[in-house]
């Protein structure tokens, strides 16, 4: 698996930062005046949502987790703005 590194030891795997990009493009779309699919939208929000916060990343110890989900967060915005 492929870890995307950076800010010290703090590495989130591939599939954790691209669910974090999908997230922020759904509430974007979401934000978005009239989307066509609101119930669709909010659905898809809540499952990534789900998905997110039961990751096997955050299995591990709690050190520090306020910091990498800020930083999970951070890497998920660069790469749904460079999509």
């Amino acid at each position: 698996m492929c870890l995307i590194g950076g800010m010290g030891c703090v590495g989130f795997l591939r599939d954790l930062v691209c669910l974090q990009a999908d997230w922020y493009r759904t509430c974007d779309v979401l934000g978005a005046s009239r989307p066509a699919e609101v119930t669709v939208l909010r659905r898809r929000l809540y499952a990534l949502s789900v998905r997110l916060g039961r990751h096997p990343c955050w299995s591990g110890e709690a050190v520090a987790m306020s910091v990498a989900r800020s930083e999970l967060r951070r890497r998920g915005r660069v790469l749904e703005r460079a999509w």
